[in-house]
């Protein structure tokens, strides 16, 4: 067991299981940033990847089928958005509703166009292929950790990059934070914050899309019932344990992508497949009382400091 989590296959399986993850804590940081916690990631995620296989496998058309779920994505995204803040809808409530309907409509039109309840396997879909890296393939060792992932996998390690750049570095970056930490500041000086949160849920879904259709046409080149399992989720709370910074949220999806790694390792080696299949899950929850634990230590020492200033204020 031991000589499988030092294996090269390992740290490749944590790249492959954490590329999921690393587009859903994107669409989290971009949404949160933006003033709203969309909790619809999951649900997104699912329907993308239900719109890719089933217009790859209707069309026969890989970049259309792609096209296709990101645009469902961009929907779903706005889709929440018109509610929660056009409608002005709870943004709990908004979200449950949309992830309920969600399971079911992914249900009922995938059987409409396949015959099928469970996955669509009766017809065949498209699939992005793998990627080697020039150089790099050749080199022992890290040319099977690095190299020949999935397409999206690399776009996933680019999507940080390019998160960190759009909010960071560009103008609509500014407004989407400026909006996100007081709405009526940026209100004030003529930004139209429901606009700016509208864009910033169409990015969120947008890298929902990627994730989901990832798991249906990269990971797998099928389409099965409630595949994403929860990821979305655990993207969210790779957000919030990255802080808001993007390259944080990364690494923290990787955590929870090693913690998928050695549940496949673990399952291989004729584990309880209960306790197995609870390992992400229960990292999860323990990055998140971690993570809660430290900001409320953080918290408390501000005030006990503040309080002593005070203190020393009034002794003066």
């Amino acid at each position: 067991m031991l000589s499988s989590f030092l294996s090269a296959e390992f740290f490749y399986t944590i790249i492959r299981v954490s590329t999921p993850l690393i587009f859903a804590a994107m669409a989290s940081l971009i949404a949160r940033k933006g003033g709203v916690t969309n909790i619809t990631i999951d649900s997104t995620m699912l329907m993308s990847a239900l719109t890719g296989v089933l217009v790859s496998a209707f069309t026969q058309n890989l970049p259309l089928a792609i096209f296709c779920g990101l645009v469902m994505g961009v929907v779903m995204g706005i889709f929440m958005g018109y509610f929660h803040i056009m409608m002005n809808t709870n943004l709990i409530l908004t979200g449950v509703a949309i992830n309920t309907f969600t399971r079911g409509a992914t249900v009922m039109i995938l059987y409409a166009f396949t015959g099928d309840k469970g996955s669509s396997s009766l017809v065949k879909s498209l699939a992005v292929g793998n990627w080697d890296i020039p150089v790099i393939k050749d080199i022992p060792i890290l040319g099977q950790i690095i190299s020949g992932h999935n397409g999206f996998t690399y776009i996933a390690f680019l999507s940080v990059i390019f998160t960190w750049y759009l909010m960071y570095r560009t103008p609509l970056g500014l407004r989407i934070r400026a909006v996100g930490e007081n709405s009526s500041a940026a209100k004030s000086v003529g930004e139209n914050p429901a606009k700016i949160k509208l864009i910033a849920l169409a990015f969120s879904g947008f890298f929902s899309a990627l994730g989901g259709m990832y798991m249906s046409m990269g990971n797998m080149s099928v389409f099965i019932t409630n595949m994403t399992g929860g990821r979305g989720f655990i993207g969210v709370a790779a957000d919030a344990m990255g802080r808001g910074n993007p390259i944080g949220a990364m690494l923290a999806s990787l955590l929870f992508g090693t913690a998928n790694a050695v549940a496949n390792v673990l399952q291989i080696n004729n584990f309880p497949v209960d306790m197995v299949m609870a390992i992400p899950y229960v990292v999860s929850i323990a990055g998140i009382i971690i993570y809660s634990a430290h900001e409320q230590h953080k918290k408390n020492s501000k005030i006990k400091k503040a309080i002593a200033e005070a203190e020393r204020g009034e002794a003066a």
